[in-house]
């Protein structure tokens, strides 16, 4: 387990040091309006509604999924190395979509990896191995804003010169977490193959259909003010320092949250996390809508813990119970697809839109409204699955 946990690690770091960040480099950085903000954002789903598919399917058909996850992995950071070096709105647009080409299928198949690995460790197996990811993520989210300001300090309306430093250090990291491979699992289910044309089984099965359904709609609501929340906090007044320090205040419960996720995944199941993310997501975002006192805003960041325990990590789960195992990179792709795309670029750009010619408040209201409704529909649209995911 320790050549996974590593690479969970590694990866999240790089995305602790470009996520929290990215809309701020657009938006102040590069200049873009907050339409062309939403448009680079919603390059990443756009673009992996391709990618993680395609690249679940080469992993399922070949076995070599551990393979596959490395390969992509590199290429990523290379397209993230570049991005710095970009300018203006349209080359920002192509190169976040040749990133995205690669980057957006790293999770589902670092997922699949791990499911597969952990198979027969207990019901506590996945989430000891995946909330090195979350550490890694405050590790990075914490550690380069200090690190920003030694490169060059803030100038006194907040702007950060130095911005465009955090794409070659997310490379690193990520470059960093392709190392691991050769220390990677490859046998067992790992390595199971798909027989050709068996992708289509997912899509003739009810439950899978639902699921993404509902995936799709959950990030609808929340997707699009998650990646533009940072332009949310500089309308409320804060700085840089202020949305890493928000994230930190986001991970402290996620770590205990995924650690526990098998408690969780017994006590619930895997349509109760899900259902119990979507609605914690919602209340989080109507909270953000409605308060203007930042340590209240600060608070309902506890809240991302419980969306990342239940909808980032119970649908997958869920997916779990319900996929055939030669088919489990694919179906992490399509979920990925569903959701973290289709769902990701309608929310993404409507946010943006919205923040245009309403202000930041709207968008995080209609979204939460719409999530709280969903998160209390969860048992009348999936069916519940006795399968477990992590323990046979």
């Amino acid at each position: 387990m320790l050549p996974l946990a590593a690479f969970w690690f590694l990866y999240f770091v790089g995305l602790g040091v470009f996520f929290p960040y990215f809309t701020l480099y657009l938006r102040e950085n590069a200049g873009l309006s907050g339409a062309e903000v939403g448009i680079v954002l919603a390059m990443m789903p756009l673009v992996g509604m391709v990618a993680q598919p395609f690249w679940g399917q080469v992993a399922d058909r070949s076995g070599a999924r551990a393979t596959v996850l490395a390969l992509v992995t590199v290429a990523g950071s290379a397209a993230c190395a570049a991005l710095g070096l970009l300018p203006g709105f349209t080359a920002l647009a192509f190169g976040t979509a040749a990133m995205a080409a690669f980057l957006t299928a790293v999770v589902p198949l670092c997922l699949s990896v791990t499911f597969a690995a952990v198979r027969g460790h207990g019901p506590h197996a996945f989430g000891r191995v995946r909330v090195w990811g979350t550490f890694g993520y405050l590790l990075g989210v914490a550690l380069y804003p200090p690190l920003l300001h030694h490169l060059a300090p803030a100038r006194p309306d907040g702007f950060e010169p130095a911005l465009g430093s955090m794409f070659p250090i997310a490379a690193a990291c990520t470059v960093g977490a392709a190392a691991v491979w050769p220390w990677l699992p490859r046998g067992g289910a790992v390595a199971r193959r798909a027989a050709r044309g068996e992708w289509r089984v997912l899509l003739h099965a009810a439950p899978v259909r639902r699921l993404l359904l509902y995936t799709l709609v959950g990030y609808l609501f929340l997707q699009g003010p998650m990646g533009l929340f940072p332009i949310f906090v500089r309308a409320r007044g804060g700085d840089l320092d202020t949305v890493g320090r928000m994230w930190v205040v986001m991970l402290l419960l996620e770590i205990p949250l995924v650690l526990l996720s098998g408690a969780g995944l017994r006590r619930f199941g895997a349509r109760g996390l899900l259902g119990i993310g979507v609605l914690a997501g919602g209340l989080r975002w109507v909270g953000c809508a409605l308060s203007h006192d930042m340590a209240m805003i600060y608070a309902l960041q506890l809240l991302h813990g419980v969306v990342v325990a239940g909808l980032l990590l119970g649908g997958p789960l869920y997916l779990e119970q319900v996929v055939p195992e030669p088919l489990r990179s694919t179906g992490q792709g399509l979920l990925a697809m569903v959701g973290i795309g289709l769902g990701g670029i309608l929310s993404n750009t409507l946010t943006g839109w919205l923040i245009d010619r309403a202000g930041v408040d709207l968008p995080f209201l209609l979204g939460g409204i719409g999530a709280v409704l969903l998160g209390c529909a969860v048992p009348w649209v999936l069916p519940a699955q006795d399968r477990e995911p992590v323990s046979r």
